[in-house]
């Protein structure tokens, strides 16, 4: 628990991310969404109308900023209290001043980080204050709140969604740290904007890491006779972890390896696939990204030739959204395996497209009768549902009736392979399909 002091002596020797840290809304980076001009949050703050709410999204994003700024705006007694070790007591100790501070005319924001990791009861600490007003309570959480917050706490809340920062937000960020008296400014410093991207680049939405990169590179850069801090290539590589620092996330190389990723793959290459997979991770690019591709690619490339290639996919993805980098590259490197080990079909991608231009080409047709539904007795009369026949009630679980619109009866979208388990599916499709005609 910290109380924000009109004092504070550790100016010079604080971390470069806590001696920047914005002021006013103005200084503000990123989250022009909610506090660009004329944004909903921005115009609560100015006409000093706040109330309780939740701030969620990932980490370095400015959510412990804004609630400083909001308490300096709004002239309110900013409390921050962490989830991780605080407990009922605490809480209550805390809400008992706060209610001493309501009955003075003080208003309390009480900045709560971490909020997911309180259990229901501590939550329903916060609950009868929050209803009188004793507080305005500000949470901030990774966790998405529908789940982890409890719902009679989370109704008393507003719930804005704060997102990673713009690579441009970090570069601009960067380059105030390099020139500001609070930050560099008072150094000569020899760092240029490539090298600025590149660290934007490896901070993937974080300010905090941003900031702290740049003050490791300058810390350890080379200092010439005249005093001028020089940031070199290897010692920048060095604090990032990374040796790649030219890869760009948005430019022609990132879809140049998501292609040799993808390609390797569809090419049954699992060696290739592993190496360019890693070469994307290495240069910064987001794990969640990488295992979208591959849900994709399960369906696209692998399909009804093993439909387990999804689930692993989808499993890969989850486990990277829940332990994140480095860890989750094992993961990434389990699924990259088993797609390009197995067996492939593209049927599945083809009736997608051949679907996607008859619907797009072809007049909308209306759905045959037989399979409308007919809820009402207008819609029985209109004759909707006549003619329907309930697969189940039959001794083969088939029927003849046609599901198709009549100008694209007998067309045939999906068109199975033999690979893999597909083969199966061929043969079934087969013989419905052979049933029928007779």
């Amino acid at each position: 628990m910290e109380q924000m002091t009109l004092f504070d002596n550790r100016e010079k020797t604080a971390p470069l991310a806590s001696r920047l840290r914005p002021e006013t809304l103005d200084e503000y980076v990123g989250q022009k969404h909610l506090i660009g001009e004329g944004k909903i949050l921005r115009q609560l703050i100015e006409k000093d109308q706040i109330s309780s709410m939740i701030f969620w999204g990932p980490p370095g994003v400015g959510k412990t900023t804004l609630a400083r700024i909001i308490a300096k705006k709004t002239k309110a007694d900013f409390i921050e209290f962490s989830a991780v070790n605080s407990g009922i007591k605490e809480v209550k100790e805390v809400m008992s001043r706060a209610e001493e501070n309501r009955k003075m005319g003080i208003r309390t924001l009480l900045f709560t980080d971490e909020i997911h990791r309180f259990n229901k009861a501590q939550q329903d600490a916060f609950l009868p204050y929050v209803e009188k007003g004793s507080v305005v309570l500000v949470g901030a959480t990774t966790e998405n709140p529908s789940f982890e917050i409890n719902s009679a706490l989370l109704s008393r809340c507003k719930v804005f969604i704060l997102k990673g920062l713009e690579e441009e937000d970090l570069q601009e960020l960067l380059s105030h740290a390099v020139k500001s008296p609070k930050g560099f400014g008072h150094m000569d410093i020899d760092i240029d904007d490539r090298q600025i991207a590149a660290i934007a680049r490896f901070a993937n939405g974080d300010a905090r890491t941003a900031l702290n990169t740049l003050e490791m590179a300058v810390l350890n850069g080379r200092l010439d006779s005249e005093g001028c801090v020089h940031v070199e290539e290897e010692s920048l590589a060095q604090c990032m972890n990374r040796r790649s620092l030219l890869y760009d996330k948005t430019g022609e190389e990132h879809y140049n390896i998501i292609s040799a990723l993808h390609k390797s793959m569809r090419n049954s290459d699992p060696d290739a696939a592993v190496y360019w997979m890693y070469r994307m991770l290495d240069g910064g690019e987001d794990p969640l990204y990488i295992a979208r591709r591959l849900v994709r690619f399960a369906s696209e490339d692998v399909g009804m030739a093993d439909s387990h290639a999804l689930q692993v996919a989808v499993a890969a993805y989850q486990a990277c959204h829940f332990i994140g980098m480095p860890e989750c590259d094992v993961h990434l490197t389990h699924a990259v395996v088993y797609l390009s080990m197995a067996p492939k079909s593209n049927a599945l991608y083809m009736a997608c497209e051949a679907v996607k231009k008859d619907v797009r080409d072809l007049p909308a047709e209306p759905v045959p009768l037989q399979i409308r539904n007919a809820p009402t007795k207008l819609m029985k009369d209109l004759e909707y549902g006549k003619g329907y026949i309930y697969a189940h009630d039959t001794e083969e679980k088939l029927s003849k009736m046609q599901c198709l619109p009549d100008a694209l009866a007998g067309r045939r979208y999906y068109q199975p392979t033999d690979q893999g388990l597909e083969k199966r599916v061929k043969e079934r499709l087969e013989q419905i399909i052979e049933w029928k005609k007779k």
